[in-house]
């Protein structure tokens, strides 16, 4: 049995209504998109570039990490935008040994990433370089020496050379990191015996003589005790990695 055909004023609405169609689909599909990566950015990943050597050798310049959002809750500064809370919902609390990303308490706009080491009502303090955790000194153990790529302004020999830097490895908890140590009796190699809030956190950069952390309060220069609101998430592993324009395969899959 055939159909009469169309007439224009039929087939114009046809097409009409197909386009349309058409158009609410991708619509469709873009918003879906958008949700989605909103909603794995704000719970569940982020990417954050490092711009410095304040966590050398764990992380250099030029490495891309992704950072879960969930292992410490939902917090003011861990969704996309500013949220009006001023505490954490859901999630844990950081170990000692987490590598962090959180805005600094300066101006709780500037990510900043360092390595917890103290937790609400740890005594911590340094003794001659070395920490000093509820009276107990963490170990600390030579181990060989790390090279920087590139010879900076720190460097102490010819600008030929490479700088070359005591290397360490740390233990805190049953968990094991590297830390640099690039000078001898700075002004932060011993600090006072100070005791951790509630709700905060102390810090220090693996690069101990180049970091801005929880030794020094903001208005010494440092980040002084950070608040647990402030965190934005934990480090988990380094997707990329460039420095000068070349690719550093060896870096990329290193876990946190």
């Amino acid at each position: 049995m055939s159909t009469a055909p169309l007439t224009p004023r039929e087939a114009h609405k046809a097409l009409a209504a197909q386009q349309f169609a058409h158009v609410r689909a991708a619509v469709a599909f873009v918003f879906t998109a958008i949700v989605l990566a909103v909603g794995l950015r704000s719970f569940v990943l982020e990417p954050f570039n490092i711009p410095s050597d304040s966590m050398l050798p764990t992380l250099e310049a030029g490495d891309y990490l992704l950072v879960a959002k969930w292992p410490y809750g939902v917090g003011p500064y861990s969704m996309p935008v500013f949220m009006p809370v001023d505490r954490r919902v859901g999630g844990g609390l950081p170990r000692r040994g987490d590598v962090v990303v959180f805005k600094n308490p300066r101006d709780n706009r500037t990510d900043f990433i360092k390595r917890v080491i103290g937790l609400p009502g740890d005594r911590v303090r340094m003794v001659g370089g070395q920490v000093e955790l509820n009276g107990a000194l963490v170990p600390k153990i030579a181990a060989g020496t790390f090279s920087l790529a590139a010879p900076d302004a720190r460097c102490r020999r010819r600008p030929a050379d490479p700088c070359r830097y005591p290397r360490f490895v740390e233990r805190i908890d049953g968990r094991s990191f590297a830390t640099l140590d690039e000078e001898q009796g700075t002004s932060v190699d011993d600090t006072p015996l100070v005791t951790v809030p509630a709700g905060h956190y102390f810090v220090l950069g693996d690069n101990r003589d180049d970091s801005a952390d929880s030794r020094l309060t903001l208005a010494e220069g440092g980040v002084g005790m950070v608040p647990a609101v402030n965190l934005v998430g934990r480090a988990e592993i380094i997707f990329f990695s460039t420095a000068g324009g070349t690719v550093r395969l060896s870096r990329i899959g290193t876990r946190l």
